[in-house]
């Protein structure tokens, strides 16, 4: 089974100021956000699908400069952009999918090592950490709630899947007359498929998310 990776790239990123989208802003080395997620996936995967926003296309192929991985033009929504590449894919019969943000530029190769192993015998995997702070479920603005903190984790990516399921997964979704009802992968699978197990990897505070300007610093 091949493995291949989606970079999800198609935001414009505007909470992170600077004026341009955070996959094309260079980290201190001088590589952008979306070289160094690429490269992070590069030799550990056996191809790479990057999915940006259309008036960037050309732009990333020319950052990229390897004709070897697919661009395909993001959506909307960061669903709409999985299955973007999802569809991109359709020739391939079957193989496991990593799709991960770009904004997630600091992914280790043991994460992607260790989903990619847990690939062999589960068809869902994610990527998480468990919950340092104290939550709250909120109501009206006040505190409703304080869940136990050891039953919670963070969300990371890569979310992981074999493709003929979270393409079975996107179908039943979209038949849904009133839209689709959650955002991320995961949530698809979880809502649309809630009988799939989804497996968890244990991630890193390293594989942190890039969102706001103070990120960057």
């Amino acid at each position: 089974m091949i493995n291949i990776a989606v970079i999800l790239a198609a935001g414009t990123g505007t909470r992170a100021g600077a004026g341009e989208p955070k996959q094309f802003r260079r980290l201190p080395d001088g590589r952008t956000v979306l070289e160094t997620c690429v490269a992070a996936f590069a030799g550990l995967v056996d191809s790479i699908c990057v999915v940006t926003h259309p008036d960037y296309a050309e732009r990333t192929r020319a950052l990229l400069q390897d004709d070897r991985i697919l661009v395909v033009n993001g959506g909307k929504e960061r669903w709409e952009s999985s299955w973007h590449a999802i569809q991109a894919l359709s020739d391939v019969a079957d193989a496991n999918l990593l799709v991960h943000d770009c904004a997630r530029p600091f992914v280790s190769a043991r994460i992607i090592g260790d989903v990619s192993k847990a690939l062999e015998t589960h068809e869902a995997v994610t990527v998480a950490v468990p919950a340092t702070d104290t939550l709250y479920r909120v109501q009206n603005g006040c505190v409703a709630e304080i869940p136990q903190r050891a039953e919670y984790m963070r969300a990371q990516t890569p979310q992981a899947f074999r493709l003929s399921l979270i393409r079975r997964a996107y179908e039943l979704a979209l038949q849904n007359p009133d839209g689709v009802a959650v955002t991320d992968d995961c949530g698809i699978v979880r809502h649309y498929m809630p009988g799939q197990e989804i497996y968890i990897v244990t991630g890193e505070e390293a594989n942190r998310k890039l969102t706001y300007k103070e990120d960057f610093v």
